[in-house]
C-alpha cells in the first residue's frame, strides 16, 4: 500500500491500482470486447498492405495459385486475459493474442489460410500537456508461439510484416486517441 502525498497546492493526483487495471483487462476479456476483424474493403487503397491473396504471394506463392486475387479477412482476439502491472512511471502490459486470416470465396465461404498466437508486451505512459490528459504508448516485444504450427511457408516474413504494421499503425493510433480535457 501507498500512502497518497499531501496537497499543499492545487495539483491532479490520478492513483491507479493493479485490481483495478486487471479488473478492467477481465470485463473487457469477458464480454468479447479485445476481438477486431479487418477485411479488404475497411482499409485506404492507398494502404501498403492490402488484405489480397495476391498480397500475400510472398508469404504462401500457393495461395495465389489456389486463390487468384481473392480478398482475405484478418481476426484478431484475445486468447486469454491481458496481465498489467502499475509502476510509478508507466503502466505495464502484456497481451496474449491470436491472428487467423481467411480467404473469402465468391459465394462467402471463408478458407482458413493461418493461424498464429502473438505475445505483445506493451507500456503506457501518461502525460499532462496544458489542460489535457494523455499518454503515450509503446510496444516492448511481439512473441510469436514457437510452438504453433503454420501452414504459411514464410512465417518469419509475416512476422516482420506484423511488427511493421504494429509500429507504423497500431502504436500510433494508440498514441493518438483524444484525450479528456482538464477542467480548471
Amino acid at each position: 500500500p501507498k500512502t497518497l502525498p499531501m496537497a499543499h497546492e492545487p495539483m491532479l493526483l490520478l492513483a491507479v491500482t493493479e485490481l483495478v487495471a486487471n479488473s478492467a483487462a477481465f470485463t473487457y476479456f469477458t464480454a468479447g470486447a479485445l476481438r477486431r476483424n479487418f477485411s479488404s474493403d475497411m482499409l485506404p487503397r492507398q494502404f501498403p498492405f492490402q488484405l489480397r491473396t495476391k498480397s500475400m504471394e510472398a508469404f504462401s506463392p500457393q495461395l495465389q495459385e489456389h486463390y487468384p486475387d481473392q480478398p482475405v479477412e484478418l481476426h484478431l482476439w484475445a486468447r486469454r486475459q491481458p496481465l498489467l502491472s502499475c509502476h510509478p512511471d508507466a503502466l505495464h502490459g502484456t497481451l496474449f493474442s491470436s491472428a487467423e486470416a481467411f480467404v473469402v470465396l465468391p459465394n462467402a465461404t471463408r478458407v482458413p489460410i493461418f493461424l498464429l498466437n502473438i505475445d505483445a508486451n506493451v507500456t503506457g505512459k501518461p502525460t499532462i500537456t496544458r489542460n489535457r490528459l494523455g499518454g503515450t504508448v509503446r510496444l516492448t516485444g511481439l512473441v510469436p508461439d514457437p510452438e504453433l504450427a503454420l501452414p504459411v511457408p514464410q512465417v518469419k516474413r509475416l512476422e516482420t510484416l506484423l511488427k511493421f504494421g504494429l509500429w507504423l499503425f497500431g502504436v500510433p493510433r494508440a498514441n493518438s486517441e483524444s484525450c479528456p480535457r482538464l477542467s480548471p
